[in-house]
């Protein structure tokens, strides 16, 4: 697979989100075929996989995900880019806890689970009441630890971004991003570009809307299913995005690929520091997520997509409030 930089992190074009195998689209798969799914993106040319701390069903516990993802990576571990996240509440500082020993202790046990001396790109994975200047401080001093090799945020705007960078230089910025959620384009992506940021989209696909294979009567999980409030997923949304859908099946058959494809390399041609990270619990869908990497769009398909792609209306907004 082609190769592309997060600041001075060298990662596969397409990464994979871990998430699905521990929480937010239902019933998860037995442990044996997660770790099995994730051993087979890394031999289809993945190098880079994202997890956090706080994935585990329903989002009860700490580390489920975080200790699939070490099983699955451990005889590995030098091939690739583990990317993972903490939450930081205001609550744990005080009392002799510092800001850096606090975010250290969380380091410490993701590292346990991940079975690893070093992480590669730690996020703060939402604001928490602290401010991001205390934290930035923090990673710099983990950075000369040797415990991670670069530091990220998340569902951040250009504001936040630009007061933790002049702190310590960011590697990546994971937002939201996607055909149907552009908020980044604005602010966010042109700063990355100008001050050699990566800039990590997660739900690329909207949670599979993209896909095409989500209809007005396709019917989610009742439990641990976040597709059941993600926006643009209610049935009056779904046929609004019905455009969106039919443009992505018209280019897909074009360029014999798929839907999901399309909208990946749509991203990846447009911007040079943009390296999705999209998630499925299911092993076919993530080679085909992962293959996108191996379509193409000449200037003229871009810009002639692009073009109709900006005259559609979008229903339904998340943005980086949730």
């Amino acid at each position: 697979m082609k190769k592309r930089k997060l600041r001075d992190l060298d990662v596969s074009e397409v990464g994979m989100g871990c998430m699905a195998f521990s929480h937010g689209y239902g019933k998860i798969p037995p442990e044996k075929y997660s770790i099995e799914a994730i051993q087979n993106a890394y031999q289809h040319g993945c190098t880079f996989f994202d997890t956090a701390e706080v994935y585990s069903p329903n989002l009860a516990g700490i580390g489920h995900n975080e200790r699939i993802v070490g099983k699955a990576l451990k005889d590995v571990r030098e091939n690739v880019v583990l990317a993972t996240k903490l939450f930081l509440d205001r609550s744990e500082i005080g009392r002799g806890w510092s800001v850096y020993s606090a975010v250290r202790k969380h380091l410490e046990g993701s590292m346990e689970r991940l079975q690893t001396d070093m992480v590669d790109l730690y996020y703060l994975h939402r604001m928490g009441g602290i401010s991001v200047e205390e934290v930035a401080e923090a990673m710099g001093q983990l950075i000369k630890d040797g415990l991670i090799r670069g530091w990220g945020l998340s569902q951040v705007d250009v504001d936040v971004i630009d007061r933790a960078h002049r702190v310590t230089p960011l590697t990546a910025i994971q937002n939201i991003y996607s055909m149907v959620e552009r908020d980044s384009e604005s602010r966010v992506i042109p700063y990355c570009l100008e001050n050699n940021i990566g800039m990590v989209p997660f739900s690329p696909i909207a949670s599979g809307l993209l896909s095409g294979k989500i209809t007005t009567e396709t019917k989610f999980e009742s439990r641990d299913d976040v597709r059941n409030w993600v926006p643009q997923l209610s049935k009056a949304n779904i046929a609004g995005n019905q455009p969106i859908i039919d443009l992505l099946k018209e280019y897909a058959d074009k360029k014999n690929a798929t839907s999901a494809q399309i909208s990946l390399v749509w991203m990846l041609h447009k911007y040079p520091n943009v390296v999705p990270i999209p998630g499925s619990k299911n092993k076919e869908r993530i080679v085909e997520n992962l293959d996108a990497s191996k379509v193409e769009l000449t200037d003229a398909e871009f810009t002639s997509l692009e073009s109709v792609l900006n005259k559609c209306k979008v229903y339904g907004h998340r943005g980086f409030s949730r």
